[in-house]
């Protein structure tokens, strides 16, 4: 099973002098004077903040560090994390005196050449490269002109894997300064409950701790919160430097009342399978051991060490047997023979006398093993009701006997025949490790390295305690014929006590009323059926405490799963099947946002495609909606909403026109984009309501430079490419691509794409035809306008670029529910009223609340000029 280390990250900020890679800022620090305290050669580390978000084991990870330089010349800053290698990026943004550099996920070859010419023009770039065991390094480096301000967020994300019964969060932390405002505040949702949540630094005494760490959890949500004081950072008290250097762990694991969990979200659905108290299946062990000259010294010690103790762990009802390879191959006995405590005692005299000596035979030590486990089998020498597997341990290449690679995999998958797993563990780094690793993975096993160290012997014990318990063999989960599309993988081998099984897919109907799962397997006495049912409206109540987690998580769970899942079978594919996998998984990343290893994040500056800045490209071995990013749209009685992130708040205002105008909602002269809305009203006025309601019934979307139109409305989707006509209805599921556009149509939902940088969403709502006073109306949404020119304007494109507000002075409003404040925005002083309005994205029915300042008068103040400025003649 994958480990469960997570969120590991070692945050540091190193600086030295540089040269100028940045536009320097206009204000210069003159003279002497104090600076405050934690600057180091003129930068201060004034924040740095680890947020986290754990929904049902899957976590979003959020790093900020802000930085400033207080010296009175340009300072490189660097900014370095360490994360899991099996989390995936999914944001990276620099801020640079209020400007921000955005990242962008695209296909490797692409930002490869990119980052290239970056390099070769001699701009500051950076790389996330292995650093180490289970790490590997984001680093990117800026020039800080003096006097200016630099944040640095970096977003990822990873499914937990469950490891010895519980999921591990694990932080280096190493800030390498005092840092004025240090904490990680992480929050924990759990639908099946929190059983169990701790958190430990091995850097600070429990009394310190203790005052500067907060961890409780109830029901569902747990909640940890580390907020050192600079005093409390410092290692000791008189001291400027920060102790805060080591491990900060947390562990946590759910409740488990019955063996399986269903969750299921926006017609997505997660299943997690772990039953407990199950007997474990007795299992015939074939110990692969590599015993070449290579292994001479210190490898061979640790390795006898290991041994001794796994020994000790070894059950009465299991077998084994040790099969030693150099030049030749030699075993301890004929065949695998019971684990009794006289043949313990033999088998721990065999490995004390084990010695090196010679080559480095593979294929015939595998081959043996295999061997071996198969007429154990055939000969009944074990029992019916076991399980087998080879653990193989080697430290260098096949140098002897059959050593191509592809020809020891062929022979060793023909042997095995899908019978029992292979693990395979690397010993150093002087082996083929990816030749290991893929011959396990097409064999239901997998593959460590373990690393030379001092531990090495605690690697390999740890390793075998993973495989040392299974509880079920054969496991098959299956679902309700014809009602599950895009399932990850749900067939296993092994279950193993202490880990979990996760199953990810997406619903065919998502009105189903219920939903139902079976986990079948062989155990160690009998075969088992785990059955679990779901009811879809009680799901649906359980889960109404979205606020508290980011609501499309089962999505991109089972995008992440998906994407792990292909690029492990790509890695023994070929030819058609190999670009298929590709292809899917590439197209996943883009779509998710995840830097892969197929893809890679480039920084850009704004409005300069050309002048990128640093990359984000994951090492191997040797709906798109980017978290962060704001958003704006119109939806209802039409209420335009416009989400400030750097604020986390946003403004809402209300446009009353008569029914047939046509309102300018995007026009970009740079793209040629614009984006136009015709206005529909009721039937009839609402009975309780003064006013009548108004809301789009049309939208035009077009692009000048590519000769695009689409014409929507409430009937259909009505596409205009290069004069050739195409007509839709909101009931077909369709995706029209071209160069530089994707328009994708799917359950009253539809997402345009321009490019890399420019999407738009469309809502259908539908109210009941016989509606006396309704009709149904559209919902427009900017989920992504980087790519879009600063010359940008219309009612929502305005605020495409950054801007500022100040909100003061909040008091009674006239309604007690909805408080009245003052608003600071360009230049006007506005008084405004706290409400809310439905953001419809992931469900057009129900929607999300979102809180806003209502700006009244149809937006006045806020808006440039007055609304009537904004209709246009007609849609086009």
């Amino acid at each position: 099973m994958a480990s469960a280390w997570w969120p590991c990250l070692i945050l540091a900020l190193l600086s030295s002098l540089a040269a100028s890679g940045f536009p320097r800022s206009p204000f210069r620090l003159l003279g002497k004077r104090s600076l405050p305290e934690g600057v180091a050669n003129g930068i201060e580390v004034y924040s740095t903040k680890i947020n986290s978000k754990v929904t049902s084991r899957f976590a979003h990870n959020v790093v900020t560090t802000r930085v400033v330089n207080h010296a009175d010349t340009a300072k490189e800053v660097s900014f370095d994390v360490e994360l899991p290698k099996t989390a995936f990026i999914t944001n990276f943004t620099l801020t640079i005196d209020g400007v921000i550099y955005p990242g962008n996920v695209k296909e490797k070859e692409v930002a490869k050449k990119q980052y290239e010419k970056a390099v070769s023009q001699g701009k500051t770039a950076g790389l996330v490269k292995a650093s180490g065991r289970k790490l590997e390094k984001f680093t990117v480096s800026v020039n800080v002109a003096a006097g200016s301000k630099v944040t640095f967020e970096l977003t990822y994300e990873e499914l937990l894997k469950r490891h010895k019964g519980k999921y591990e969060m694990y932080l280096k932390v190493q800030p390498k300064q005092l840092v004025k405002h240090f904490e990680i505040e992480v929050d924990i949702f759990e639908p099946q409950g929190i059983s169990m949540l701790d958190a430990e630094a091995s850097f600070i005494t429990n009394d310190l701790l203790g005052s500067a760490l907060t961890k409780s959890f109830s029901g569902k949500k747990g909640h940890v919160s580390f907020k050192p004081s600079l005093d409390q950072q410092r290692s000791c008290p008189t001291c400027t430097d920060s102790l805060l250097n080591g491990d900060f762990t947390i562990t946590y694991d759910v409740n488990r009342e019955s063996p399986g969990n269903v969750q299921i979200v926006n017609g997505y659905f997660v299943h997690f399978f772990a039953p407990q108290g199950l007997p474990v299946v007795p299992k015939n062990v074939a110990f692969v051991i590599d015993i070449s000259g290579s292994m001479a010294g210190r490898k061979l010690e640790q390795t006898k060490e290991a041994l001794l103790r796994i020994l000790e762990d070894m059950k009465k009802e299991d077998y084994l047997n040790f099969i030693l390879f150099s030049g030749d191959v030699s075993t301890w006995k004929e065949h695998l023979v019971q684990a009794t405590p006289e043949n313990l005692q033999e088998a721990r005299t065999f490995v004390k006398s084990m010695e090196d000596k010679g080559m480095t035979n593979i294929n015939d030590g595998l081959l043996r093993g295999i061997s071996m486990l198969n007429k154990a089998r055939e000969e009944h020498r074990v029992p019916e009701r076991s399980t087998s597997i080879v653990i193989m341990l080697t430290d260098g290449d096949a140098n002897v006997g059959e050593s191509r690679p592809e020809k020891i995999q062929e022979n060793v998958r023909n042997a095995i025949g899908g019978k029992f797993p292979l693990y395979n563990l690397g010993f150093g780094n002087n082996l083929n490790y990816n030749f290991l690793e893929n011959m396990a993975l097409e064999n239901h096993g997998f593959a460590r390295r373990i690393y030379e160290d001092s531990d090495a012997d605690l690697q390999l014990q740890g390793f075998y305690e993973e495989v040392a318990n299974p509880l079920l063999t054969g496991v098959e989960v299956e679902y309700p014929e014809n009602a599950i599309l895009d399932l990850t993988q749900n067939t296993y081998q092994h279950f193993y006590d202490g880990s979990e099984i996760v199953v990810a897919g997406r619903l065919v109907d998502e009105d189903m009323n219920s939903f139902k799962a079976d986990v079948k397997g062989h155990g160690a006495t009998n075969d088992l059926t785990f059955t679990e049912e779901v009811d879809m409206k009680e799901m649906e109540k359980a889960l109404q405490e979205r606020d508290y987690i980011f609501g499309n998580y089962i999505e991109r769970l089972w995008a992440y799963l998906t994407i792990e899942q292909l690029l492990e079978k790509r890695k023994n594919a070929h030819g058609e099947e190999k670009e298929n996998l590709t292809a899917r998984a590439l197209d996943l990343s883009l779509k998710y946002h995840f830097v892969t290893p197929l893809t890679s994040m480039v920084v850009t500056k704004p409005e300069d495609n050309e002048d990128e800045r640093a990359i984000a490209d994951k090492p191997g071995e040797a709906s798109y909606q980017p978290p962060q990013n704001p958003y704006y749209y119109v939806d209802g009685d039409p209420h335009f909403i416009i989400q400030v992130p750097e604020k986390d708040d946003a403004l809402c205002f209300n446009i009353d026109e008569a029914p047939g105008t046509v309102l300018r909602l995007i026009q970009d002269p740079v793209t040629g984009l614009t984006v136009n809305g015709q206005i529909i009203g009721d039937k009839r006025g609402s009975p309780d309501s003064k006013t009548k309601k108004t809301y789009f019934g049309k939208l035009g979307i077009a692009n000048a430079q590519m000769d695009f139109q689409v014409e929507v409305t409430t009937e259909k989707v009505t596409l205009w490419n290069r004069a050739v006509q195409s007509t839709f209805s909101w009931l077909d599921t369709v995706t029209v691509m071209q160069d530089g556009l994707s328009m994708m149509i799917n359950r009253k939902n539809m997402v345009v794409s321009f490019g890399d940088g420019v999407t738009f969403v469309v809502v259908l709502h539908q109210v009941w035809k016989k509606h006396p006073v309704h009709r149904d109306f559209l919902g427009f949404y900017v989920v992504d306008s980087h790519r879009m020119s600063a010359q940008t304007h219309g009612l929502l494109g305005q605020f495409f670029q950054p801007f500022d507000f100040k909100v003061s002075d909040i008091r009674p409003g006239s309604d007690p529910t909805k408080p009245d404040a003052t608003l600071v925005v360009k230049n006007h002083q506005l008084i405004v009223t706290r409400g809310s309005q439905k953001d419809y994205r992931k469900d057009a029915s129900i929607g999300t609340k979102v809180v806003c300042w209502f700006v009244h008068n149809n937006g006045e103040g806020l808006i440039d000029g007055v609304h009537t400025d904004y209709i246009v003649p007609n849609l086009f």
